[in-house]
């Protein structure tokens, strides 16, 4: 069939299964924009091109398909680069179309020009810039390839006008998709090393402080369901970074739950005391490990991860498997059961009693809000949690707006966790949370969000209410930059430098309710339940409820940056307690060393 190059974009999309783009048009993109009218794919208009990117990160991450944006050339591209650093480093696929100027003003600084492909080659998986009609459908089949296999993440396909516009004769050419990828030195599918796989296994029977870390890479390979049977063969703890949320259900005895700068002190002290680690999707990022040459000092390392890069980059493994989580962990449990199963481990009893007793000394705790008083927003997090169907996906900002989620929810369900784990994107969750909806309309999606983060892509809320995408907000308003003020508190001897917003400007509820949304305001604790009640029964529009949130609430735990994980600040109430629980881990070596 012969087509033009716009068309035969659409077209390639189209046979690569895709629902949705979200997009926003211009001058360089705008020929490919109208064949989209002829077309079955639904195109979401956002507000701004970098909502349009992390509204197809939001809907990678609830869907594992890849997310689809398009937007034109100049500051819209580099509008999309913030999402694409996301995407990358999160490890999110992603294809983003951007148009460019016509091949022939390419170099001189022609009219919202930039080098897309240049700007953006650090911050993708792959990325071209295509030179002539016909090979479009092969760089949109390769695009997809590359950001769904191996690692997945982003790649960017840039588009000269000339090539897709329908007025050019050269633009013109028999459409004929590719049915495979010829991609010399690309070769993503590893077999697994069952050689490895036995050496990790002698060192899991061995182990007498185990504990299994898990990060994104098992969420990404779909392997929920056989880390929880591998959990339950080898009986080991189970620790799930920022980015597995999910991956093991939290109310299963094995989890003790987040690690890393604010995780619990249990998940935080385990990874410290372990003999051995297996490493599962986790990168060892410098949130989980703190000071490196400080973090978990006895311990032997299994490391699987399907980049080999990772292995050695910032703690070498002791045995290094290069595979995909979840073919891994399926190998790991046929070779465990051939050599007894759960049997085959010997008495961790001693491990357990101390993890137990960690958990009981140091659970996550805050200090209820007197009457008259602001809310907390862990008490906030609480009712929302309680208040909601166990498989509610949650999207999240960042800052303390990102930790409290993470770690007052119960996360028992894969796939319902979204957040901006390495880039910590403010203006994140918004756009996100639209991106999940628009995947799983009939699901209930909650962003939660902060005052500063709310301020930075709110607009995308027009977007949710024009397209009839009834996403829940839940804005925690401090009236600060909250984490950032912990820190000046903490470690800037009080001195508060740009960090105030005011509770009252602007007035988030008319705001809200100006863009089509549903809006309410929170002040009194003994109001929280039947507000969410409220919200959780509105599904023909989008909701915001702002939840008035006390400025001086700080998060805790807390590893400061650069500091070992062994010096975890808790909570001011359990100070007391930590401090001899310290004398008493002191006075335990010495005895040892004797």
């Amino acid at each position: 069939m012969r087509m033009n190059g716009g068309q035969a974009l659409i077209k390639s999309l189209e046979l690569e299964g895709t629902e949705i783009i979200f997009g926003y048009p211009g001058g360089a993109i705008l020929p490919v924009y109208d064949p989209i009218i002829d077309s079955g794919i639904r195109h979401i208009l956002a507000r701004h091109e970098q909502g349009a990117g992390h509204m197809a990160e939001g809907y990678a991450h609830a869907t594992g398909r890849p997310g689809v944006f398009m937007v034109t050339s100049g500051p819209a591209a580099t509008n999309a680069v913030t999402p694409l650093a996301d995407a990358y480093l999160d490890s999110v696929p992603m294809v983003c179309i951007t148009g460019q100027v016509g091949l022939a003003a390419i170099g001189t600084d022609a009219f919202q020009e930039v080098d897309t492909t240049g700007i953006t080659r650090s911050i993708t998986k792959h990325n071209i810039l295509v030179t002539r009609a016909e090979d479009i459908p092969r760089a949109l089949k390769e695009a997809f390839y590359i950001a769904t296999t191996g690692r997945p993440g982003p790649v960017l396909v840039d588009i000269p006008k000339n090539i897709v516009d329908a007025t050019n004769p050269d633009a013109y050419f028999e459409f004929e998709y590719p049915d495979s990828v010829d991609l010399p030195g690309y070769k993503p599918d590893v077999p697994v090393d069952e050689a490895a796989v036995a050496a990790a296994i002698t060192l899991m029977l061995a182990a007498e402080r185990p504990v299994l870390y898990v990060g994104g890479g098992v969420l990404k390979s779909r392997g929920a369901d056989i880390l929880r049977t591998l959990a339950e063969i080898v009986q080991m703890p189970v620790v799930t970074t920022l980015m597995a949320r999910g991956a093991f259900p939290d109310s299963h005895e094995l989890n003790l739950g987040m690690p890393g700068m604010h995780g619990n002190y249990t998940a935080i002290s385990a990874l410290q005391k372990a003999d051995l680690l297996v490493a599962m999707g986790s990168r060892f990022d410098d949130r989980v490990t703190g000071k490196v040459g400080a973090f978990a000092p006895d311990a032997k390392i299994i490391h699987v991860d399907i980049d080999p890069a990772e292995h050695g980059k910032v703690r070498r493994p002791d045995v290094p498997i290069v595979g995909d989580c979840r073919v891994v962990m399926e190998n790991m449990v046929i070779q465990l059961n051939a050599v007894g199963g759960a049997d085959a481990f010997g008495d961790r009893s001693a491990w357990r009693q101390q993890l137990s007793g960690w958990q009981e000394k140091f659970p996550l705790t805050y200090e209820p809000s007197a009457p008259g008083e602001l809310l907390k927003p862990q008490f906030v997090m609480e009712k929302l949690r309680d208040g909601c169907p166990s498989d509610t996906i949650v999207a999240s900002g960042v800052g303390r707006e990102g930790e409290s989620p993470s770690q007052y929810w119960k996360f028992d369900h894969p796939y319902t966790w979204i957040n901006s784990g390495g880039l910590g994107t403010m203006g994140f969750s918004i756009p996100a949370a639209i991106g999940a909806k628009a995947a799983f309309p009939d699901r209930m999606v909650w962003a939660v969000d902060g005052d500063g983060c709310f301020q930075m892509t709110a607009q995308e809320l027009v977007t949710a209410s024009v397209n009839k995408i009834p996403v829940k907000i839940a804005l925690l308003n401090n009236a600060y930059l909250g984490m950032v003020r912990q820190w000046q508190e903490m470690f800037y001897e009080n001195r508060y430098s740009e960090v105030y917003l005011s509770h009252d400007m602007p007035d988030y509820v008319k705001w809200a309710e100006s863009m089509g949304c549903a809006a309410f305001r929170v002040e009194d604790s003994d109001e929280v339940e039947a507000v969410i009640a409220k919200a959780n029964a509105i599904n023909d529009r989008p909701v915001v409820v702002e939840f008035r949130c006390h400025s001086e609430e700080k998060v805790f735990p807390m590893v400061a940056a650069g500091a070992s994980n062994d010096d975890v600040i808790v909570d001011p109430s359990q100070a007391a307690l930590l401090q001899s629980e310290r004398l008493h881990q002191a006075g335990s070596q010495k005895e040892t060393l004797r």
